[in-house]
Formats: C-alpha cells, sequence, structure tokens
C-alpha cells in the first residue's frame, strides 16, 4: 500500500490493508515515518500481518521541517510536498525489490509508481474552458446534475497546469490510469452502479468496488481527554438538537468564510460543535479567527475545538442531529454510518462531485452560494442548519440517510468486495 501523503488517502488505504490482513494476507504499509507514527493502533490479531515501512521524505530546500502530510503544510506548499514525494521513487524501487511483493496498491499522486519508465502523451480533450466543467461532459449516458460548480473547478484549476514539481495533478491521474492493471474505487456498486460503468467505459479496463471502507481505528474507549469534555457537554444537550462542523484534515475556509458561518451557527439558534482548524501546520502565516465577541454570545450553546477530535465518536452521540461537512469521503462514510443527514459546504472539485450525487439521492442539502465566487452569507448558512435539521421541508434528508444505509454500506457486502479482490488477483497472478 502506497498512499498520497494525506489522511484522507492514508485512512482508507490502512482499512483496505485491515480488510486485507482479515484474510490472512500480509500487507505493506509505506509511507514517512511521522506519518506512520500517527496512524491508530492496529488491533492485535492484525499487528503480525501488517508491516509498517517507513520511507524518509526527502525535504527540499522550501519544505518545512517535519512537514510529511497536507495537513502540515498551507495549501499553497502542497505542490513543494509532491515534489518530495516523486523523491520517493528510488528508495520505493528499492522496497519493491527486496520485498517480493505480489501487488502494490498506489495513489494518483504515485503517478510514476506503475511504471517508471512511461512517459506522459499528449491528451486531448474535448472540455478547454472552466465553464465546460460546470455540466455533465459528454460520456455520461444518462441524466444527472453531477458536474462542478464554477467556482470548485476555478480553485482547483492549478491542478490542470504545471506546478513546482513539474507534473500537473491531471498528468498524475492520467499516467496512474494508463499504467495500472485495473482501478479500485472506494465505494459500492449497489449505491452507484452507474457511476461504476461509467469508470469502466472511460478506463477500458476492470474496476473493482472495494466497498466504503468504514472506520474501525482501534478504540481505546474514552480515556482521550478532548473526547471526555465533548462527551460531557453533549451529554446534556438534547437528542438530535446539536449540528456538528468539521471540514475534513485537509480543508481550510478563508476567513471571511469563517466569519459567515460563525455568525449563520448564531442565527440558527441551535446547539453546535465546531472543529475548527486555524492554520494547515505551524507554517501556515494565516490564522483564522472567531468573530469578535461570538464565542461570549455563542457560550453555552456551543463549543469550538481548534485541535483534534475524535469524529466517529462525535457523530454517533445521540446529540448531534446534523453534519455539516465538505463532503469528504471519509466524512460521509462516517456520517451515513452513524445516519446523520448532511449539510453540504464544499470547496474543491471532488468534494462538490460527492455533493451533487448525494443531492440527487436526498442525503444531503447544499448551502447556497454564488456560482462563481462561492461566497455565501451567515443567513444561507442558518437556514440551511435549520432546514436539515429542524424544517418539515428537510425531514426527507433526516429520513434518506437512515433509508440508503444499506444500500450505501453493508458489512456481509463489503466482506464480499474484498473476497472477489482477492480472487481477482489471485486469478491474475496465475496468468
Amino acid at each position: 500500500m502506497f498512499p498520497w501523503l494525506a489522511f484522507g488517502h492514508i485512512f482508507p488505504y490502512l482499512e483496505l490493508a485491515k480488510l486485507i490482513a482479515q484474510r490472512g494476507h500480509h500487507v505493506s504499509f509505506v509511507s514517512t515515518p511521522r506519518n506512520i507514527q500517527r496512524l491508530p493502533k492496529l488491533p492485535p490479531n492484525l499487528a503480525p500481518l501488517i508491516k509498517f515501512v517507513n520511507l524518509p521524505l526527502p525535504m527540499g530546500d522550501n519544505l518545512p521541517e517535519n512537514a510529511e502530510a497536507t495537513i502540515d503544510v498551507p495549501y499553497d506548499v502542497v505542490p513543494l510536498l509532491k515534489q518530495a514525494y516523486d523523491g520517493l521513487q528510488e528508495p520505493l524501487t528499492r522496497f519493491l525489490e527486496s520485498s517480493k511483493a505480489d501487488w502494490m496498491f498506489y495513489d494518483f499522486a504515485a503517478f510514476w509508481a506503475g511504471s517508471v519508465a512511461s512517459k506522459m502523451g499528449a491528451e486531448q480533450s474535448s472540455r478547454k474552458k472552466l465553464e465546460d466543467f460546470t455540466v455533465p461532459p459528454p460520456w455520461v449516458p444518462f441524466p444527472t446534475t453531477v458536474a462542478c460548480h464554477l467556482f470548485e473547478i476555478t480553485r482547483s484549476f492549478e491542478g490542470f497546469s504545471d506546478n513546482a514539481t513539474g507534473v500537473s495533478d491531471t498528468d498524475r491521474f492520467a499516467v496512474s490510469i494508463q499504467n495500472c492493471d485495473f482501478v479500485v474505487v472506494r465505494g459500492c456498486t449497489k449505491f452507484e452502479p452507474e457511476w461504476f460503468q461509467v469508470l469502466e467505459n472511460i478506463y477500458q479496463k476492470p474496476v473493482i468496488p472495494v466497498g466504503q471502507l468504514p472506520s474501525t481505528g482501534f478504540d481505546d474507549g474514552d480515556k482521550n481527554d478532548t473526547w471526555q469534555c465533548m462527551k460531557d457537554w453533549l451529554d446534556k444537550q438534547a437528542r438530535g438538537s446539536v449540528v456538528y462542523v468539521a471540514f475534513g484534515s485537509e480543508m481550510k475556509p478563508n476567513q471571511e468564510e469563517v466569519t459567515e458561518i460563525a455568525l449563520g451557527l448564531e442565527k440558527s439558534k441551535l446547539p453546535f460543535l465546531w472543529v475548527l482548524r486555524l492554520q494547515r501546520g505551524p507554517w501556515d502565516p494565516d490564522v483564522l479567527q472567531l468573530p469578535e465577541g461570538f464565542e461570549e454570545r455563542t457560550q453555552g450553546r456551543g463549543v469550538v475545538c481548534t485541535t483534534w477530535a475524535p469524529q466517529l465518536k462525535i457523530l454517533g452521540h445521540v446529540a448531534i442531529g446534523g453534519f455539516m461537512t465538505h463532503a469528504g469521503c471519509s466524512s460521509v462514510v462516517e456520517a451515513v454510518q452513524t445516519e446523520k443527514p448532511l449539510i453540504l459546504l464544499t470547496f474543491l472539485v471532488d468534494q462538490g462531485l460527492n455533493a451533487r450525487v448525494l443531492e440527487e439521492k436526498k442525503m444531503g442539502y447544499t448551502v447556497p452560494r454564488n456560482e462563481r465566487d462561492g461566497s455565501f452569507t451567515s443567513d444561507t448558512v442558518a437556514d440551511s442548519v435549520r432546514l436539515v435539521m429542524v424544517d418539515e421541508e428537510g425531514r426527507i434528508y433526516r429520513e434518506k440517510i437512515k433509508e440508503l444505509k444499506d444500500s450505501f454500506m453493508d458489512k456481509e457486502r463489503q466482506e464480499r468486495y474484498i473476497d472477489e479482490l482477492l480472487h481477482y488477483l489471485g486469478t491474475l497472478s496465475k496468468c
């Protein structure tokens, strides 16, 4: 397993590693030392089967010390992290030569992993302007609203062009797909069969689901001090009354957005628990601030946590009635696990596409925004929160998240997906 250096990638890879190891297979999980140190403890029965392989990250001149994941650096420094990640090519090759591994699962960023010698050819695409990405592409053969909003594609435009690494994210994806034998997708064919077919049509190679990979982090009970304080507060709140607000380990809203979110939560009159990242690592110069007087005005009704928080435990508490999220895959899975309806506030391309799927299936409601710049107001935040959690009009979201839970994630189906993946690998190995 060789995931990209973002915990939204590392954790699902680890869940897949656990599921494969449960079948008696040995897994080498390759990452950098600091990232491996930050992973949850393995269950005792799996520890002998999963070997963590530390590859020290080459440190470039401008990459901050100890920065080994996207959570450690501001967004504009991520290209330097990719550049350092590319420097793992040689040590990874040496490891593969000595490990006798049968298969390697790699991420988009390691475009060189599938074939070190591959060279990227020119891509041809019918989509030339940013506006072309705001409508479903011609290769989707069924009616859908799944497309980017203009502000989402604009914010992610740098992924389409070369950066400090000399290789755009688009090229990394393309070469990764070009050089692999098959594509493994975190997802479920029962929940979105049409999209799996679209991917097979595009890639012209097998696309294999591995389920939603729900979190199975080693449970340390209620020993964590941060969680214990949150739990004590949540225990005093009415059932289903609290909105939980968090935007994942990578996404940091800007100051204007934080201000509108804060004032919106205040106007909603509902209790809230907000996990807010003030910085993307200690080298981020833009430290976010809450509006003046906000904490005093909402004292007792709201909690703002600026450190790590146990998200799955929070979502599992009976007091939580809704989840305002960026629609990152792991957050969505945990919301469905705990049957919490979604208030969607996206920022980047993949989040927007996730949100459109959730909207179509009535599992979440998106905060209305300006199409061009993505701006929103405190009033739309307050209205959206109350719609999903309280208003009769939003009952559909509260009911659908429970109704679709089985088709989204089922334990027996999850186990079957892993068995089918391993059977497929075994079949190819005999060819």
